[in-house]
């Protein structure tokens, strides 16, 4: 019916609308007296009447369906854009809490270590692979940034070092990358040993402390920190805790698997070390 009034609907108001007329004239011909003509004539016309009537509702009511969609949907669309907004302020206190919180950090490890020249720098690019575990660092040689120097989250725990640099960035291999090597020790025993990278736990995301001590008493959870030894690198960096402790195939040395502090993958912004006292 829906259909048929659509696709009819203009006809049948043409219809009813030339009867009407006619209805007209044929009342004033007969003096507007009621006979029965007009009696046939309104029988006849009443189904016309009453689809037409029956249209101009659907009509109506078609006409304030889409109004009323039309309003709903600019209703939607303000919704949306305040949603949207207010997203944006939930991101940006999101975004200043994290800074104050860094800060914050930055502020405790300053006051450890007075001798730390820092230069902060932002994550342009993580590359982790079976073969490497880099980072690219938004700063270079331009903000005295030099290879070998130390890089550190605001609290202190060691990212990694830096392995080239050019004069706006720098490349940075983490801690679990295969060409780290570097003094490391037990705070709880101060038992020191290599850290290494290594092929096989790099997977894991794990490093090793090589060349232990045959007396070294290691537990699952010690804290390893950088020992400082050869003055290269800055002492008491965190580096991670023991995972375990293994003997190496050949069977004359052992060595811990470390389990890195950092979180790699979370990195937004980092520390550069470039100047510190050496500590022997």
């Amino acid at each position: 019916m829906k259909q048929f009034l659509r696709q009819n609907g203009l006809v049948l108001i043409l219809i009813a609308a030339l009867l009407s007329i006619l209805l007209g004239i044929t009342s004033a011909f007969m003096g507007g007296n009621a006979d029965p003509f007009s009696n046939l004539f309104s029988t006849i016309t009443a189904p016309v009447r009453n689809t037409v009537s029956a249209v101009a509702d659907w009509t109506e009511g078609v006409y304030t369906y889409v109004f009323r969609y039309s309003e709903m949907q600019s209703e939607i669309d303000d919704l949306r854009t305040q949603v949207s907004e207010m997203e944006e302020l939930v991101r940006q206190g999101e975004d200043a809490l994290r800074e104050n919180a860094q800060l914050r950090e930055l502020m405790n490890l300053q006051e450890r270590r007075r001798d730390f020249v820092f230069e902060s720098a932002r994550i342009t690019a993580p590359v982790t692979s079976n073969w490497q575990s880099t980072l690219t660092i938004s700063k270079g040689s331009n903000f005295g940034i030099e290879a070998g120097d130390c890089v550190v989250t605001e609290a202190g725990v060691l990212v990694g070092i830096v392995s080239t640099v050019s004069n706006n960035a720098s490349e940075v291999s983490t801690i679990i990358n295969t060409d780290i090597s570097m003094g490391g020790m037990v705070a709880r025993t101060y038992s020191a040993g290599i850290l290494e990278g290594d092929f096989t736990l790099m997977t894991d995301g794990k490093l090793k402390l090589n060349y232990l001590p045959d007396g070294a008493q290691l537990i699952s959870g010690d804290e390893v920190l950088t020992s400082g030894k050869g003055g290269i690198y800055p002492s008491g960096l965190v580096v991670g805790q023991v995972d375990g402790v293994f003997i190496d195939p050949s069977g004359k040395t052992r060595y811990a698997v470390i389990q890195p502090e950092v979180d790699l993958d979370s990195l937004i912004e980092v520390f550069v070390i470039k100047d510190f006292d050496i500590v022997e």
